[in-house]
């Protein structure tokens, strides 16, 4: 297999937004990322990044009370699509979608991979048409409301460790906390070894390391379960965690067009 690391922008925001009660108003900008895996003839995107209209009119997608708490800048060429055509893969392409959540800067590609099956909870896909007030706008129905999609459609604990393609290789796992539905994706890789991508039960290696919450979350408690379950998965099996946005982390990833296996 290979793993490839993308960044969509980034968010320029406050720290206290990421990691609960710490960084009152402290500056702090984080990369967008999203992730593409080849294995064998699959080739499969863990997340999507932030919308193409981001890079157009960020106002006008996103409205202006999300831009000013976490302003997103983009430019068209860090659109997935366009990124993935600079390693040469096409929409076309690819085979299997899985969001972590379908919040605005995950799901942003939603659609654009005509012969893809698409990978969500249950729960969060309902959540996002239901959501209460205090993530509703985090969702944005022009992203990821598209007609004729192949959902596939997990159920949460009942699939924890689902086996995306029946070798073990890639495993979705059942992360709830940030939403009601949020799912990372285990990749066992031959030589980086064991990879968790958390997309947003993580944000930061602060949050996996001490006791924090993510600074946006749906259930503290089970934010605390997801992030003690992480916690096991690298004590005790050696698994590599990626968190979601932290900058620091983030500046030792390889980016594509280079790979990890």
């Amino acid at each position: 297999m290979k793993l490839y690391a993308f960044e969509c922008g980034t968010l320029v925001s406050q720290k206290h937004l990421f990691v609960a009660g710490v960084g009152l108003k402290e500056p702090f900008t984080v990369p967008v990322p999203f992730f593409m895996i080849e294995h064998g003839d699959a080739k499969i995107m863990f997340d999507t990044g932030n919308g193409l209209p981001v890079a157009q009119d960020k106002i006008k997608h996103w409205g202006p009370g999300l831009v000013a708490a976490y302003d997103p800048v983009m430019t068209e060429d860090q659109y997935v699509v366009n990124q993935l055509a600079r390693i040469g893969v096409k929409p076309e392409e690819i085979t299997h979608v899985i969001f972590s959540h379908l919040h605005l800067d995950h799901a942003g590609g939603t659609g654009e991979f005509p012969n893809a099956r698409y990978y969500v909870q249950r729960r969060e896909l309902e959540w996002a048409y239901t959501a209460d007030f205090y993530q509703k706008a985090a969702y944005i129905r022009a992203d990821f409301d598209k007609p004729y999609l192949n959902w596939e459609l997990l159920e949460g604990m009942d699939e924890d460790f689902y086996d995306v393609m029946g070798d073990g290789k890639l495993q979705i796992v059942f992360t709830p906390g940030h939403t009601p539905g949020h799912q990372s994706l285990l990749v066992r890789l031959d030589d980086w070894g064991p990879t968790l991508l958390t997309g947003d039960s993580v944000y930061t290696t602060e949050i996996i390391d001490q006791d924090n919450l993510p600074g946006l979350v749906w259930s503290p408690h089970d934010a605390v379960v997801s992030i003690k379950k992480m916690r096991y998965l690298r004590r005790a099996h050696g698994v590599r965690i990626v968190t979601g946005h932290d900058p620091v982390a983030w500046a030792n990833i390889k980016q594509a067009p280079e790979f990890y296996t």
